[in-house]
Formats: C-alpha cells, sequence, structure tokens
C-alpha cells in the first residue's frame, strides 16, 4: 500500500513557495526504479527502457536521445570481504531487475534520456552551466528561508513516476508479484541511502551478511555521495522550478558544538526532551523510515517505507570513546597531505589512504586505518547521536545533506591539490561494488563509479570556500550586501521623510520670526543681557550655605 502522504505544514512559508507546494503535490523523480519500470511486465521482460514524452520512442531514439541497449557488467573480480555470489540484488547491478536499459547519447542522461548530464543544460544539452554551493552562514536571510521550504516541500510531495522496493527479487516471486511502495521526493533519497548500505540477505531470517556496503568502507564512498547530491539537487530544482538552487555546506571544521542546529536552519533542541527538535522548527513534524536495520535483519527483510517514528538528534550527547569531538583543522589538513586515494584491501583497514582517512575510519593524525575510534566524517555521524548515527537511516535527518557537501568539498579539495591519474581509483579487488567499472547502487540512469574520479568543475559545480581570494571575500560579504539592498528603500524612504520633516520645520521656524518681528528678544539687548549674566554666574547654586561643594556636585551630575 502506498505510504501517505503527511499534512503539509504551511507556517511561515513564503507565499510563492505556498503556492508551488499546491501546484507541485506531484512531481517527476528521475532516480531508480522509475514507476514505468515497476510493473510485472517490464520486471518479467527484464527491460527499463521508458518512452521519452518529447517524442513516444524508447529512450527518445527517434530524436537521437538513446536507444535500449545490454547492460554491460564490469568482469573484475572483487575483493574478498564478501565470499558469496548470486544471492543479493545488488550484485552486478542492475542484472537483477534489469539487463536492458536505456544507453543516452550525447549530453543527455537519464533513465528515459530525457535530462542532461551534470553540468550540461538547454534543449539539446550543449549549453555549459556552473553552479556555486556555498557556506550555509553565507546564505542571506531569504536563501535560508528557501532552503527550508524546498526541504519541506521535498519532503511533504509524493513522487510522481517513482517508487521505491520494499521485497527482494526473490519475495517478488522473479518479478511476477511487484513490492514497490510510494515515498516522497526526499524519502526516495533516504530509501536509496538506505538501500545501498544494508545487509545482504542470506535467506533465513536472521540470516545477514552485514559486511557489504555498497557506498561506504571503501573506495566508491566519495563518488557515490557525490553522485547521490547531484541527483537530490537537480530534484530540488526540478520540484521547485528554482534552477538556480544548490546544496549548501557545513564547514563543521573546529566547531564547538551543533551551530547549525537551530530553528532558522536545521533544527534546535526540544526543551522537554533534548534528543528531539524544538517546535519551533520545521523539522520537527518530520517522520523518519528504513531506521530500524536489526529489526529487517531478524526478519530477513527490507524495510517496507513506512513511518517509524520522529526525527531524532542529541549532538554531544554521544559516547566519548567512540569520538572526542568534532574534526578539527588540523586533522582535515592532516587528511588532504595524504597522496593516495586508497591504500592496502581498501576498506576498513586501509593505512595512508586518503578515502579511509576522509571517511573516519583512518587516524587524521598518524594515518594508520581501523582505528577503534570515529573521526572526520563518521565523527559528525556519532556526535549527532540520533537519526544521523546509523549507517542506514542517517539521511533522515537533513543535516545529513550540509554534512555530505562539505565532505564532497574536501574530496574536491583533494583532487585539485594532487590531480591524481584515472587509475589512482582501482579496477580490480576493492570491496564488491567498489571497483572503478561497477554500476552505483541502485542508481537507474546508472552510473560507474570511476566516472566521478574527476573534478566537480566538470560535473558544472563548484565550492565557495575553493574560490580563490578575493572572490571569497565577495562571498562572504554577499549576504550584508542583499540584507543592505533589500532595507534599501527603507532607508531612502526614511531620508525623505528626514527631509520634509526638516523642510516643514524650517517653514514654521520662518513664518514664526515674520510674526514675532517686532519681539525685543530678535534683537541682541536681551541675548546679550543673557550672556553677560550668565558669565558673571557660571553655576546656579543650591543655596544651602555650602556653594562650593553644591556647585561641584552639580557640575559633575551635569556632566
Amino acid at each position: 500500500m502506498p505510504t501517505p502522504c503527511p499534512q503539509l505544514n504551511l507556517l511561515g512559508m513564503p507565499p510563492l513557495i505556498i503556492l508551488g507546494f499546491m501546484l507541485m503535490r506531484f512531481v517527476p523523480s528521475h532516480q531508480q526504479f522509475p514507476r514505468p519500470c515497476a510493473t510485472r511486465e517490464a520486471l518479467r521482460a527484464k527491460e527499463c527502457c521508458p518512452p521519452w514524452a518529447g517524442d513516444g520512442s524508447p529512450c527518445g531514439a527517434s530524436s537521437g536521445r538513446g536507444s535500449c541497449g545490454d547492460v554491460e557488467p564490469p568482469e573484475q573480480p572483487h575483493g574478498p570481504q564478501y565470499p558469496f555470489s548470486g544471492v543479493d540484488d545488488r550484485e552486478q547491478w542492475p542484472l537483477v531487475f534489469y539487463n536492458r536499459t536505456c544507453q543516452c547519447a550525447g549530453n543527455f542522461m537519464g533513465f528515459d534520456c530525457a535530462d542532461c548530464k551534470f553540468g550540461y543544460s538547454g534543449p539539446t544539452c550543449q549549453e555549459r552551466r556552473e553552479s556555486l554551493r556555498r557556506n550555509v552562514f553565507h546564505l542571506s536571510r531569504a536563501e535560508r528561508a528557501r532552503l527550508l521550504a524546498y526541504l519541506n516541500l521535498a519532503k511533504q510531495t509524493v513522487s510522481a513516476d517513482y517508487v521505491v522496493a520494499t521485497g527482494t527479487y526473490a519475495q517478488m516471486e522473479n518479478g511476477s508479484r511487484p513490492m514497490f511502495a510510494d515515498v516522497s521526493v526526499y524519502d526516495v533519497f533516504v530509501w536509496i541511502h538506505y538501500y545501498v548500505s544494508r545487509a545482504a540477505l542470506l535467506g533465513a531470517p536472521g540470516d545477514v551478511w552485514t559486511d557489504a556496503d555498497f557506498a561506504h568502507w571503501a573506495p566508491a564512498f566519495l563518488p557515490w555521495h557525490r553522485v547521490y547530491l547531484l541527483h537530490w539537487e537537480r530534484e530540488i530544482r526540478r520540484l521547485s522550478g528554482d534552477a538556480d538552487f544548490s546544496i549548501p555546506y557545513w564547514d563543521w571544521r573546529d566547531a564547538r558544538g551543533c551551530d547549525v542546529c537551530t530553528d532558522e536552519l536545521m533544527g534546535a533542541r526540544s526543551g522537554p526532551d533534548p534528543a528531539l527538535l524544538s517546535p519551533g522548527s520545521v523539522f520537527s513534524s518530520w517522520r523518519v523510515l528504513c531506521s530500524r536495520a536489526q529489526d529487517y535483519n531478524d526478519g530477513g527483510v527490507l524495510c517496507d517505507a513506512t513511518q517509524e517514528g520522529p526525527l531524532r538528534r542529541n549532538p554531544g550527547g554521544h559516547n566519548r570513546n567512540v569520538t572526542e569531538r568534532l574534526p578539527t583543522s588540523a586533522e582535515v589538513e592532516f587528511t588532504l597531505g595524504l597522496t593516495d586515494y586508497d591504500a592496502g584491501a581498501m576498506d576498513r583497514s586501509a593505512n595512508m589512504s586518503f578515502r579511509n582517512t576522509m571517511e573516519g575510519f583512518g587516524d587524521p593524525r598518524t594515518g594508520l586505518g581501523s582505528s577503534s575510534r570515529r573521526y572526520m566524517h563518521a565523527a559528525v555521524h556519532v556526535f549527532m547521536n540520533g537519526s544521523m548515527s546509523s549507517v542506514q537511516g542517517s539521511a533522515n535527518d537533513p543535516i545529513f545533506l550540509l554534512h555530505h557537501a562539505f565532505v564532497d568539498s574536501i574530496y574536491e579539495e583533494w583532487l585539485r591539490r594532487h590531480r591524481p591519474s584515472p587509475s589512482q581509483y582501482p579496477e580490480s579487488n576493492a570491496p564488491i561494488g567498489h571497483n572503478g567499472g561497477y554500476h552505483m547502487v541502485p542508481f537507474l540512469p546508472l552510473h560507474r563509479n570511476r566516472e566521478f574520479f574527476i573534478s566537480s568543475k566538470e560535473l558544472g559545480y563548484e565550492y565557495s570556500h575553493l574560490l580563490d581570494a578575493n572572490q571569497r571575500l565577495a562571498e562572504s560579504m554577499r549576504p550584508y550586501l542583499e540584507a543592505l539592498r533589500d532595507a534599501w528603500p527603507w532607508l531612502l524612504l526614511a531620508g525623505l521623510s528626514g527631509g520634509v520633516v526638516a523642510a516643514v520645520t524650517a517653514a514654521a521656524l520662518l513664518t514664526a520670526k515674520r510674526r514675532c518681528r517686532g519681539s525685543p528678544w530678535l534683537h541682541g539687548e536681551k541675548w546679550k543681557d543673557l550672556f553677560a549674566r550668565t558669565e558673571r554666574e557660571p553655576l546656579i547654586l543650591s543655596g544651602d550655605g555650602n556653594d562650593e561643594e553644591a556647585g561641584h556636585r552639580n557640575y559633575r551630575t551635569a556632566m
């Protein structure tokens, strides 16, 4: 049964965004398991080649956008961490579900070739575009309001053409009994992150293999999350109609606490229960899904995409034996100095590995892997002490997006500093799902890991803290200049009003002077007498017999 869409909270939303809520209750979402490919016919045929709306042909073939072709799985062996074959639907993705998908031409992209590749736009996808991801604290007040509104819009809007799997292919009886559920646009991405990191189900309830993650603990960690953010960013642009939207980042270096945890941003603590969010935050009404990993493992089932309670967060209330604090600038700098992208077994034991240290399983003071503590990326998840602290359910918390945007910016800085050759990304013997030629689980359209071992500039975006010094200064001043620009009409009005008051006052004084032309006060005699008396009596004394003391006291008082 489809998951019911929660009631929309419009309190405090700008009018244009409220109108957007009304017009966009159901919107397209172009990720994996598109609705046309979740039917019994498509699953039995193992083909996902939907027609492009522009001409009605599969993959837009009639317009030269793409064609329906065979999926080419990688042939290189993976590492020994996963000793099974043919037991998990994610192996050789997406062959268990589909062996034919749209193969898009040129700069076209999408499960039906309706979109453009990242960094391109226009009707024929020939126009280059570049967006800028900014520090969340450098956003203007209006931009912050839009960010919250867009997030909430995504959480409340059911995806019109995308569903999530609630059963394995075997439980679907090899496609004869489709098991899918409707979810919101935001929860599509919650489910994606759950599905890629879940344990492998080996058959019986409780019989699982937990050392299998197709997006963590190995080389694809950074490229996979880069693609995840790019798709999420694109969905928000499509949903909101704001083509200029970019995900902001939270620079958590040296932060003493969660400084984005305010009701103006990601939500403050609730007074009665510090593990919940403040009622003043729009996120306090959010409900999570796919957060009970142990329950699914015990039952040998997948997450059924139903709501599982409120969003939880208690930053700083974590186990200090696991993570002491948020990462420091020194730890980030040490990590950036590591020259090898990955090393050794390319898993959590990797030594002197940029990826493993960045992910948080290597010590950012020594570079040694298999650390008993969590650092860097993982430390932020642990520090949040709530929904963010579970790998499979962490994307329920919107801080996930700001956090991973900053992680991606560090990845980008490493790529620019070291300029690695493509051969640095492993083509074989990485943990399952992480070889360079492996298709990222569970995305449709298909992406290979190695394709995102490149600079963000090639993908159409930049980070503000990686700009040159002058540009960074301009970026940091931008919200203040925009606030001044917004206040300019009021300042102008105040200036005009002041001018009018001054003119009226001057006119009143001139009129009074004309009417009192014969008064002796307008001549010099009275004024001269007053000033002369003032010189003779510089202080008005109290007359209590102690004139000197009283005079000094009154002087001090006047001063």
